[in-house]
């Protein structure tokens, strides 16, 4: 049989994606403080994966650059992942991590963790992930009850609650920070959303809870179509509807606390990446899922490589950068809903 267009085209845009992410990512590596040469980057990462390994260059390249831009990719893929979830199980357009206070929700569960248990090696490698993800899943859990009407979600009241509940949580980590000083200062540059000083013990870590969380939303990707269709309709055709979203919105909850717990703050790549795939390969999540997820570590990749490069030797948080772009995409989508009325 001959593929059809759209597959053939939802397999190029894949196959696209994925070449753009190891271009990416090379890119990301090569540039910095002290630009060294993409085939010199490809030859250092592949004589570290032979053992024969050294020299200054080499220790740039695989131990200090490289897994912080495969942190990013990851942290990129994570928040993407969430935001279709949040998309799809909301029908709702506007819908991401940072938008629906799950991300200040997890922002205020790591720094609890952090308060209480210092900042040592494992305060953060678990009590971090740990509280991000309790903060992460009880905030969304809080903002659903707050939207619900008479066991429905009322898209404008989830945004709402959302906004309300991100910006209380946000108040309330201000609070924590300035009762415990001794943490504030590395506390609040991690709140901005950055990627310094990263190991490859976090970038293991977050693809550990990546892979946890990504896993059944890829085995489900059927009922996450059914469920545009309405929690009636989508009750009528097998979707046992309460009990999925619970099982949804735990993934979505790991990946967003994953990733919080490593980069802090991060917003609009949850809302923004989603809707770019989206309007390249359509609402199917077979396609859309792992589409969204290699655009995600695309544009958090880039971002990063902005946020080291424009004001070099200065960093710019890369929360700072994701939130510039995002803005005006979340007035565009604002204005583009307003239209369509």
């Amino acid at each position: 049989m001959t593929p059809s267009p759209g597959r053939s085209r939802a397999a190029l845009t894949l196959v696209g994606l994925a070449a753009a992410l190891a271009l990416a990512i090379v890119a990301g590596v090569a540039f910095g403080a002290v630009r060294i040469p993409p085939a010199e980057v490809i030859a250092a990462v592949s004589r570290a994966l032979t053992g024969h390994g050294g020299g200054l260059a080499d220790a740039v390249v695989v131990d200090l650059r490289l897994p912080r831009v495969l942190l990013a990719a990851l942290v990129g893929a994570s928040l993407a992942l969430a935001g279709v979830l949040y998309q799809a199980l909301f029908k709702n357009a506007l819908a991401d991590p940072y938008i629906l206070g799950v991300s200040s929700g997890a922002g205020l569960g790591a720094t609890l963790a952090l308060a209480a248990l210092g900042t040592s090696y494992a305060a953060r490698a678990v009590g971090v992930p740990v509280g991000a993800f309790v903060g992460a899943a009880l905030t969304m859990l809080l903002v659903v009850q707050l939207a619900s009407r008479r066991g429905r979600l009322d898209p404008t009241s989830l945004l709402l609650a959302g906004i309300a509940v991100s910006y209380t949580l946000s108040a309330l980590t201000s609070f924590v920070l300035v009762y415990d000083r001794e943490t504030m200062t590395s506390v609040v540059f991690w709140m901005m959303g950055g990627l310094q000083n990263r190991s490859w013990q976090h970038v293991g870590m977050l693809a550990l809870m990546f892979s946890a969380g990504a896993v059944v939303p890829a085995l489900f990707h059927r009922e996450l179509d059914l469920m545009l269709l309405g929690d009636e309709r989508a009750g009528q055709l097998g979707v046992s509807v309460e009990r999925f979203k619970l099982v949804m919105l735990a993934s979505a909850s790991l990946v967003v606390a994953g990733a919080v717990s490593v980069s802090g703050l991060i917003g609009f790549v949850g809302l923004m990446t989603p809707h770019m795939v989206r309007l390249v390969i359509g609402p199917r999540h077979r396609l859309l899922l792992p589409a969204s997820v290699l655009a995600g570590a695309i544009v958090l990749v880039i971002a990063d490589l902005l946020a080291r490069v424009v004001l070099a030797p200065v960093e710019i948080p890369v929360g700072i950068v994701t939130a510039l772009a995002g803005g005006p995409f979340f007035i565009w989508l604002l204005v583009r809903k307003e239209h369509r009325r």
